[in-house]
């Protein structure tokens, strides 16, 4: 195994990104585009159902807390307990998406790319290291807010994480290239920047550290908006697939 696929298998089972047996590329009918109702209203519940599912799991680590007697273990157990759980939901928020995140893993070699494209090495690399800035800036701002589990900041960050995922399905999953373009705008773009703001004005390191995951994400808007130009400007809204 080449260090490339080595890299990105071992990612893959870090985040829990299931490789799909097969292609699920979105086959659209550009000559007579459709708007699909169907998918979007998808997309929407989906999402809105996963942030109902992340915010409740924030609920029950408050609650669990409550019923831990912190008082009988290490001084250092709370903070473990906090540190894996902000891991776990920031490597594995995919589990609560209802939509589907098995994806195939040759849809960025296989699509046109501008020039200064990032070659694939390089996005296992980034979205490991902005983990770990993401894990570490939700501990700060929980131990700053009372060790508190169930407050905006770490919220709008279940917000941020859900968004993500149903753009990873939008794009990466389903190759919905134009809708992607809207979708990672006012999605993982824009939450990031509220996050960010959100964590500075909790505690403004915090928001240093995960400042990089907005730059990032940035890059990533632009790079969404390049593929989509090069790869035959399908409409910005989901299309009604080709009938088989």
């Amino acid at each position: 195994m080449s260090d490339q696929n080595l890299v990105n298998s071992g990612v893959r089972s870090v985040m829990g990104v299931r490789e799909g047996a097969t292609d699920k590329t979105v086959q659209t009918d550009l000559a007579n585009p459709k708007w699909d109702r169907a998918a979007t209203l998808n997309y929407v519940g989906a999402t809105i159902a996963q942030i109902s599912v992340m915010t409740a799991l924030l609920w029950f680590m408050d609650l669990g807390f409550e019923r831990l007697p912190l008082a009988t273990l290490p001084s250092w157990s709370a903070t473990a307990i906090a540190v894996a759980f902000f891991a776990f939901i920031t490597l594995r928020s995919r589990l609560f998406s209802l939509l589907d995140n098995t994806r195939n893993s040759g849809r960025y070699n296989a699509i046109q790319r501008p020039g200064w494209a990032p070659p694939p090495l390089a996005f296992p690399i980034v979205w490991m290291s902005i983990a770990v800035l993401r894990v570490v800036s939700a501990y700060l701002v929980w131990s700053t807010l009372g060790q508190t589990f169930l407050c905006w900041p770490l919220v709008l960050y279940m917000i941020h994480l859900s968004l993500g995922d149903t753009w990873n399905t939008i794009f990466t999953v389903e190759g919905r290239l134009g809708h992607a373009v809207p979708v990672v705008i006012v999605g993982p773009l824009l939450s990031v920047i509220v996050v960010t703001v959100s964590y500075y004005l909790t505690l403004p390191l915090a928001g240093w550290i995960i400042a990089p995951s907005a730059a990032w994400l940035a890059i990533a808007t632009v790079l969404c908006i390049s593929l989509w130009r090069l790869n035959g400007v399908e409409p910005l809204y989901p299309v009604v697939a080709k009938a088989n």
